[in-house]
């Protein structure tokens, strides 16, 4: 768990987990943006109909789904019918990996996102465009729509953040304790 990032071992405290950022939200959403982009093409050639239904199917799921190990189940299997027809297996393994890191966040998606009609419709609005052979418009469209949910995601967690960061620090004393005659 240290080596993928979601732990910091300290001598004498063991295990901390390491708190959800949003630098990090921006840093992967940059990665998994590029290997996509890296993705679609070469796998489109290898892509049949049926895996395009498929990946359509998963990609509606997740929208319904309210369960946050089920989604990030469901989103691998959405990637993974797209990476795994690129014939480009390190690609594929630098994605897992990132999956693998933001599974973390999933939980605060479902609270972002709390219901169906509410979800945002990336994947889906990207099957539908790629399907039809159109890489680019494909992309172009996810990337908005993904990119105004990191957003959202990154206030959020901005906000937490700042919440956080005021109530951890000390409250100051009004009166100095060395003086004579302060009253509290």
């Amino acid at each position: 768990m240290e080596k993928e990032g979601t732990v910091i071992m300290s001598p004498y405290k063991g295990a901390i987990v390491k708190p959800l950022s949003a630098a990090e939200v921006l840093d992967i959403a940059a990665l998994r943006l590029a290997l996509i982009s890296l993705t679609l093409e070469p796998a489109h050639r290898h892509l049949s109909p049926a895996d395009f239904e498929r990946a359509y199917d998963l990609a509606n799921r997740i929208t319904q789904i309210n369960n946050a190990k089920d989604s990030f189940e469901y989103g691998r299997h959405f990637w993974d019918s797209i990476f795994s027809k690129t014939q480009r297996p390190i690609l594929r393994e630098v994605f897992r990996q990132l999956e693998d890191r933001m599974t973390r966040y999933e939980p605060v998606y479902l609270k972002l996102f709390s219901t169906p009609e509410t979800r945002p419709r990336h994947r889906e609005v990207l099957i539908e465009i790629y399907r039809e052979g159109e890489i680019t418009e494909a992309l172009w469209a996810f990337k908005k729509i993904y990119l105004e949910v990191v957003d959202q995601l990154v206030d959020h967690l901005k906000s937490q953040e700042a919440g956080d960061s005021s109530s951890s620090k000390p409250l100051q004393s009004t009166s100095r304790s060395g003086d004579a005659g302060a009253t509290r």
